[in-house]
């Protein structure tokens, strides 16, 4: 008998495209508070550099890059506003397709590790009815440390004792944290990601075992 596995999900650009969610509220933020609209390009490169999984944090730091400092809590607030109470979070697109987790339930227990909130996160859930799908979930709110430190897939496989986990994400930092948790790591890196191709070297550098084009290609 095979051994069932723990698939983890990340959530941001593994089951939902957020390029006209997260990635445009962090351009619209930068530019609120310094003037200058930045492009998709130079959002991508921070998150490849790693230590960029906070999109507020990250807003903050290209602010402070273009020579304006705005304090995190305004930032955080400005953000929210946009992406919650303006409904940027609805421009997001779901991934998966139909009866995607209902082929994967025979072989898996199905979990997510995201750097969202958790009001975030059940937003997206709610909207496409399938938090019950997941046995178990940590969000940012969850852990105290951020990926890519570790404790979101530790606290994950502790729920999950003799149960071997696998991590889907989509950045460096996701990497790095399922190489701090000794988890292997699959990548996904659509085709519209900008400089895709250096995405994908970035990923296979950081140890992961595959990178997919799209979460459906998993099955």
């Amino acid at each position: 008998m095979v051994e069932r596995q723990v698939l983890v999900f990340d959530m941001d650009g593994v089951l939902v495209d957020v390029s006209e969610s997260y990635r445009e509220t962090i351009v619209r933020t930068v530019e609120h508070f310094t003037g200058r609209r930045i492009s998709r390009e130079m959002i991508q490169q921070y998150k490849n550099s790693g230590g960029w999984n906070n999109d507020w944090m990250l807003s903050q730091k290209i602010c402070a890059d273009l020579g304006v400092e705005v304090e995190y809590q305004t930032v955080v607030e400005y953000f929210n506003d946009l992406f919650l109470n303006q409904g940027m979070i609805d421009r997001e697109r779901w991934l998966p397709r139909n009866g995607f987790f209902d082929s994967l339930c025979p072989r898996f227990d199905l979990a997510i590790f995201t750097g969202r909130s958790q009001i975030e996160v059940d937003v997206t859930l709610g909207r496409e009815s399938c938090a019950g799908r997941f046995c178990t979930i940590v969000t940012a709110s969850d852990v105290e440390n951020a990926k890519p430190h570790p404790e979101g897939l530790l606290r994950i496989a502790a729920r999950h004792p003799g149960k071997r986990l696998l991590y889907v994400g989509d950045t460096v930092d996701d990497a790095r944290s399922a190489r701090a948790a000794n988890v292997p790591f699959i990548g996904v890196v659509g085709p519209e990601t900008p400089n895709r191709d250096e995405v994908v070297r970035l990923l296979e550098a950081e140890g992961a075992i595959r990178v997919l084009s799209n979460i459906n290609e998993i099955c």
